[in-house]
């Protein structure tokens, strides 16, 4: 049984698409109802999964391989030569990443329910995504991360294009536009490892490219490996986004949903912090040491960058997605690092800030669902229409500041603390966006909640209700609870930790 749980806990959505693909069009509240009933049994699975791995049961034994598709008929050589398998396999970062997608993905799912019109399109695209991200995280071959890859382009494309504001299209293609380059990319480079190697286990590919193991086909000369090393950062940079490939990230955020957005920069942008963690340091990791200079310099320059025009902005909106920006440069510095500090407060980086844009976002939807603006001059003296709302936005914008009891200061400490040991100037330039970081943080929240108060506020507002109480009380747990008892993720990564920094060899 224990084989086919990851199987099954890829493809749970399913029933949730049956269940919502049965209903009449004009049924909303069920299909919403189902839509988000159809979010849970990824999260029960990935809760067991949790517990056994509490329970000393090794993670490995949930791996399965299945055959899948033969190229050739060099089976006399070698039974694995280019061939691809169904491959899925589970360690305590894809633990991690997992539980990320599913709590995301529940509580966006619950978001949702403030969508207007087309329910049942929505909800089907929304639980095809949440397959997609379950598969990449999940796959153990770099061809079926492609393929879960691509599946979280289209309905994302759809859910931004369709259910958007007013630049909706624009924001819809400026997406598929970048994220198409990115994953022609990463095609290039599987295929080309797949053409020398006649493999693309990752097993197998780390084994060819970092313990002398040997390639019966075409051995991948140190000049190519270099080059494969650098076009997969470019492409899941891309992703991430890290500066200068930050535009389209900016214009989602502003014109997709908000219930898409807690995907977007809860779950989707982390794919690039994962593919780099996972195959460039993973399966390149002499060549990455070479990089890491530079992949600590645009850390700083997008930390930085995003910062300054954070501050400037107007909107809300904008705000968090410039934030975003800044926050993906210090998971940058700490994957450059090269030391166990700076890798596990990439890492930590990378959830807390999907826990904390996902808890922001949340209360962008709830925030415009209300007033139907997020311009923050538009939007003073909020702490005396909807004082609990505030306090939560207040949490929230603490969180994001990196305040000592939240995820964000120990990912934060973390990554400063591997830096300034591998590269103290470059951390100490950096250590400049942490005070940045504050000043717009506290400026757009006390804007909105304590600024001079105007015609739009003195309108009847009715604060949080019991059903958006949900989100906002896990999410904000989830980032008190990791801030406060950081091995609740240390523990389950450690593994994965000691395994790269052995490979890239860190202190």
């Amino acid at each position: 049984m224990n084989g086919y749980l990851l199987t099954l806990l890829v493809a749970s959505p399913l029933l949730g698409m049956m269940m919502v693909a049965l209903m009449p069009r004009t049924e909303e509240r069920t299909i919403k109802q189902f839509g988000f009933f159809g979010t849970l049994p990824p999260l029960i699975l990935t809760l067991f999964l949790l517990v056994q791995y509490y329970s000393g049961i090794a993670l490995s034994s949930f791996d399965i391989k299945v055959n899948w598709i033969r190229f050739g008929n060099l089976s006399m050589y070698d039974p694995n030569l280019f061939a691809v398998n169904f491959e899925l396999g589970l360690d305590g970062l894809t633990l991690v990443f997992l539980l990320l997608t599913t709590i995301i993905s529940s509580l966006a799912a619950l978001a949702s329910f403030s969508i207007k019109r087309e329910w049942k399109g929505y909800y089907l695209l929304f639980l095809l995504l949440e397959i997609g991200m379950l598969g990449v995280f999940t796959a153990e071959n770099l061809i079926l991360f492609f393929i879960f890859f691509e599946m979280t382009l289209v309905p994302t494309f759809f859910l931004i294009g369709k259910w958007g504001y007013l630049e909706k299209e624009k924001a819809s293609y400026q997406f598929l536009i970048y994220n198409g380059i990115g994953s022609a990319i990463l095609l290039v480079v599987i295929l080309i490892l797949f053409a020398r190697t006649g493999t693309t286990n990752i097993a197998a590919l780390t084994q060819m490219m970092t313990m002398g193991g040997v390639s019966l086909f075409a051995p991948v000369s140190g000049s190519m490996k270099y080059g494969l090393c650098l076009a997969l950062l470019i492409a899941f940079a891309i992703k991430l986004p890290m500066f200068p490939f930050h535009t389209w990230m900016v214009r989602v955020h502003a014109e997709a949903p908000p219930s898409i957005v807690m995907i977007h920069a809860g779950i989707l942008l982390k794919i690039g912090a994962y593919g780099i963690i996972r195959f460039g340091m993973g399966i390149f990791p002499d060549q990455y040491q070479t990089l890491a200079s530079i992949i600590v310099l645009f850390g700083v320059i997008s930390l930085l960058y995003g910062a300054f025009l954070a501050l400037v902005q107007t909107d809300f909106k904008l705000v968090l997605a410039y934030s975003s920006v800044s926050h993906m440069g210090i998971v940058m510095m700490g994957l450059g690092a090269l030391n166990e500090a700076g890798l596990q407060g990439a890492i930590f980086q990378v959830v807390s800030h999907g826990l904390i844009a996902a808890f922001l976002f949340f209360l962008v939807a709830v925030l415009y669902e209300r007033t139907g603006t997020t311009v923050l001059d538009r939007l003073g003296g909020l702490a005396k229409s909807m004082p609990l709302f505030s306090g939560f936005l207040l949490a929230g914008g603490m969180a994001s500041l990196g305040l000592p009891g939240m995820s964000g200061f120990i990912s934060e400490f973390m990554v400063f603390l591997g830096l300034f040991k591998s590269q103290p100037v470059l951390a100490a330039i950096g250590a400049i966006g942490l005070i940045l970081t504050a000043i717009y943080v506290l400026r757009a929240v006390l804007t909105m909640t304590f600024g001079k108060d105007n015609s739009l506020i003195e309108k009847e507002i009715y604060d949080l209700k019991g059903k958006e109480m949900v989100p906002t009380a896990v999410l904000l747990g989830l980032i008190i609870a990791i801030g406060v008892y950081p091995n609740l993720l240390g523990r389950p990564l450690q593994g994965t930790i000691d395994a790269i920094m052995l490979a890239v060899g860190g202190r």
